[in-house]
């Protein structure tokens, strides 16, 4: 290597990408002076240097303060600005200086301050530090600082992501290892040990200064938890979902099936029910011939909605009568609802029953970080359980494609995997903390043989399949994908192949960023290349499910949060400015690539389903007859008004709410639970109990912000017209920080119970819909103290249930649910606890004791902490500590 090139190197490797701080300006000076001082200060990493980093360098993330400051820049989130130290210790000296960090942050970093280091934003949430040319190694356990300021707000321990990568050119990338995140052996959690715990209320906890949100501690949860009455109900006849109609027996008289059942089928078709024959089996009932009779029926009834059923418990005997092989499903989970594990008796009982909503739906998002197939069989299985009859797959984002197509194996072999190549062209770069790894858990793909697995577990279960790869926008991993394929065909000078799916303009100057500050990640809507692939993936998704066995008739698209990547494309000009399609603007390219989308699918028979943001900008007339929209507008920024608009297109709107349907989200305000908060900082299990799906303005009156604040709705300008209803709701389960199949059903349960209940039953509570439109806050009261205490009532019932039956079935069933954090008072030296679902054991321990059972107030010296345990005894909830004084 001669000088010029040498100092080429070095000066890439100092200052990649131009970073403001350093104070090298050019990689091709003609400065002798300056080029003498690089390489007299050259020390090269030898890959021994790079493991020893990776083995001993020490890093903290502390957050400073949300507060902003006259250095956060003014123009970007009006202001809003986090400041953020990481620290690097040094346990041995390090001398090297041509190395590199790559971390994972959420929110891009705007500036920083720093003697030594260097840092800048790539792409996505993928940032990378850089030794400047005042950097003067290490000295064994000296420690160096580098402040940095991002977007926004940074109010959770969980917001930092894993997996700090040191690298040099041409030497193997590794993982710092203080960055690598591990599993708590009690909880079960995953933990990041180089996060430094929160402690300031104004400086960490708090959005802005207006942030009326409480941090929740054991006090506040013991008199939340008060509500719930001292004394354990009775659950032995409540079944989730709450059924339409159940009338009891008058002497509560009961059923006993020590014995099992004998199913008679009847014209029931066996495949319809084993399922839930098999579910019955593991709560401890069993079909045998010596067990109580159990009748099975088919009585056809038009006048009632698909899974509508009837049961009937006698002293004697079981008829389950179903309007179709579904309704006969749901009614023996309802049997199964009944059960309470350790016992064999049911209530004598006639059950009337048929679900509110026709679609009762659950997003999991794989694409982000992968989850397997085994915990998506597991999560079918619960959602069977509980009614739950729409599986909505996310299987492509920017950060993976998880799903094989035959005729395109780029998308797998190369978007499937995260690890480190920036490059996109082995694997995609190692976005959300991904690491090196590329077999690590967070990637990975459905083969044909596994989705089809999923579509005919879910067939038996009668859950539809909804798949869904994002576009135009959230599509990196496709792009990149092509982009391999169309430079491995022009390399086997194969012309027609090269061109034939590409997805960019590869000289498209425009410059932009997507919500998750992607610059490469949107789909040229202007290419026919692009359709042609959007062509050829769904005929080979359609053939998939027909065999497979549950055919394909809706497919997601999308839609949303495109950036409008296309607005100084080429051939995004040409086209707009000559086309017969009556695009006259860039604007209006977003709709139109999705009204083609939904004609290409349409002349494949299948129905169109996208995301309210990009839906809302398409011509009815341009769309299919039968259209579904997410609406997943925030209901405290007026969110009901653009659903009510896209209801009132005569669509079928499906409720995605994430002030309380996004499970991505922490359960409670305290910085140590896990989720983004964007829309709310806590959707507790009965936050989820308390919608009322019907009438979204009305939650104005008791619900608050996502500052905890109150809010108005005014319903005035846009009301449903009369008699328009939504199809149903769904939950979502994001992952961009969900990366563990634990994480994803710790935050999936028990909140899905409600959202069962939510999607089946409607509660006599419920305000109805007003069609003439009408203005809600807390000062108008529409929702009355008789329906509050009513909801309340029913609430205590139904969180009983989940402490005393639901939870230790999903034990039963090898579900990682949620420990509720433990309700503590100390008075007058007494320890007091409570829990949030009445049945879960709690611990204390005081400061030099051990942990003991609690079973009543008792004595305490000191600082005592708490936990809650499962029923098993093998898991402990996440431990508080609750002061004497």
């Amino acid at each position: 290597m001669n000088r010029q090139l040498l100092v080429l190197f070095l000066v890439t490797s100092i200052n990649l990408f131009g970073c403001e701080n350093s104070t090298i300006h050019s990689a091709t000076t003609n400065d002798k002076t300056q080029q003498d001082v690089l390489l007299k200060r050259l020390v090269k990493a030898s890959q021994t240097d790079i493991d020893n980093i990776a083995a001993t360098l020490n890093v903290k993330y502390k957050v400073i303060t949300n507060i902003p400051s006259d250095k956060c820049d003014k123009n970007i989130a009006d202001g809003n600005c986090f400041e953020v130290e990481l620290s690097f210790t040094a346990s041995q000296a390090i001398k090297s200086n041509d190395w590199h960090i790559h971390f994972s942050q959420i929110a891009p970093i705007q500036s920083f301050e720093s003697e030594e280091f260097n840092v800048v934003h790539i792409n996505g949430d993928l940032h990378k530090i850089s030794l400047n040319d005042k950097f003067k190694g290490f000295t064994a356990g000296e420690t160096k600082t580098l402040l940095f300021r991002a977007m926004f707000w940074s109010l959770s321990e969980t917001d930092a992501l894993p997996n700090y990568i040191v690298s040099v050119n041409n030497l193997q990338p590794r993982v710092i290892a203080s960055t690598k995140s591990y599993t708590n052996s009690e909880t079960g959690l995953e933990v990041l040990p180089y996060v430094v715990p929160f402690t300031d209320v104004e400086k960490q906890f708090k959005r802005t200064a207006q942030d009326s949100t409480q941090w929740l501690n054991a006090a506040s949860l013991y008199q939340r938890n008060t509500q719930l009455g001292e004394q354990k109900l009775d659950v032995s006849k409540v079944i989730i979902p709450t059924p339409k109609s159940v009338i009891y027996s008058k002497n509560n008289a009961q059923l006993s099936l020590t014995s099992g059942i004998n199913v008679d089928y009847g014209d029931v078709e066996k495949d319809d029910v084993m399922v839930a024959i098999t579910r019955l089996d593991t709560l401890g009932i069993a079909n045998n011939t010596q067990g109580k009779p159990v009748t099975l029926r088919l009585v056809e009834d038009n006048s009632k909605m698909v899974g509508s059923y009837q049961l009937d418990i006698t002293t004697t005997d079981i008829k389950i009568t179903g309007v179709d092989g579904a309704g006969v499903f749901n009614g023996l989970q309802s049997l199964s609802s009944l059960i309470t594990l350790g016992s064999t008796q049911v209530p004598v009982l006639t059950v009337n029953d048929e679900p509110h909503y026709e679609f009762r739906g659950l997003l999991i998002d794989v694409a982000r970080n992968f989850h397997d197939k085994t915990l998506i069989l597991t999560l079918l299985d619960q959602m069977a359980a509980y009614k739950l009859n729409k599986l909505h797959l996310h299987l492509g984002d920017d950060e993976g494609w998880r799903l094989e197509i035959p005729s395109l194996p780029e998308l797998t072999e190369i978007s499937s995997r995260r690890c480190f190549d920036l490059n996109d062209q082995n694997c995609l770069s190692p976005q959300l903390g991904a690491g090196v790894d590329a077999k690590s858990e967070v990637n990975g793909y459905y083969s044909v043989a596994d989705y089809q697995e999923i579509l005919q577990a879910a067939t038996a279960r009668h859950i539809q399949v909804i798949p869904s790869l994002d576009m135009p926008g959230h599509s990196r991993a496709a792009i990149k994908a092509m982009a391999a394929r169309t430079k491995k065909y022009a390399i086997a000078e194969q012309g027609g192949k090269a061109q034939q799916f590409i997805l960019h303009e590869v000289n498209d100057p425009t410059v932009y960023s997507s919500v998750q500050f992607y610059n490469d990640n949107t789909i040229n809507v202007c290419l026919e290349s692009s359709y042609d692939f959007v062509t050829e993936v769904m005929t080979q998704v359609k053939k998939i499910h027909a065999d497979g066995g549950q055919p394909l008739t809706r497919y997601h698209i999308g839609a949303d949060e495109t950036a409008g990547a296309w607005i100084e494309s080429q051939a995004c000009i040409d086209f707009v400015t000559n086309n017969d399609k009556g695009v006259k603007e860039m604007s209006e390219l977003g709709a139109y690539f999705i009204e083609r989308v939904a004609n290409i699918l349409s002349d494949l028979d299948i129905e169109t389903a996208g995301w309210s943001d990009g839906m809302e900008h398409t011509r009815k007339e341009n769309m299919p007859a039968i259209v579904q929209s997410n609406a997943w507008d925030t209901l405290a920024w007026g969110g009901h008004n653009k659903t009510h608009q896209l209801v009132n297109r005569d669509w079928q709107v499906v409720l995605s709410s994430p002030d309380v349907l996004y499970f991505d989200f922490p359960y409670e305000a305290d910085p140590k639970e896990h989720g983004y908060y964007w829309a709310s900082r806590h959707t507790n299990t009965e936050k989820v109990f308390q919608f009322i799906p019907d009438n979204l303005p009305i939650h104005a009156e008791f619900w608050l912000d996502r500052q905890d604040n109150p809010y108005q709705a005014d319903d005035s300008q846009t009301p449903m017209k009369l008699g328009n209803r939504f199809l149903g709701i769904q939950g979502q389960l994001w992952s961009e920080n969900t990366r563990t199949d634990h994480t994803a059903q710790y935050k999936l349960f028990p909140r899905l119970f409600a959202l069962a209940e939510r999607a089946w039953h409607l509660a006599d509570w419920a305000v109805p819909y007003n069609y003439q439109g009408a203005k809600y806050s807390q000062a108008t009261k529409v929702f009355t103290a008789q329906k509050k205490a009513q909801r309340n009532q029913q609430w205590q019932l139904f969180a009983n249930t989940i402490g005393q039956k639901a939870l230790v079935k999903l034990e039963n069933d090898n579900i990682f649910y949620r420990l509720p954090t433990v309700g503590a008072i100390v008075k007058e030296g007494k320890l007091y606890t409570n829990i949030a679902f009445p049945g879960i054991a709690i611990e204390y321990k005081e400061q030099a004791g051990n942990w003991t059972l609690y079973e009543a107030p008792v004595a305490i010296k000191g600082d005592v902490s708490v936990r809650s345990i499962s029923f098993d005894r093998q898991r402990k909830g996440r431990s508080v500590t609750v002061k004497s004084n």
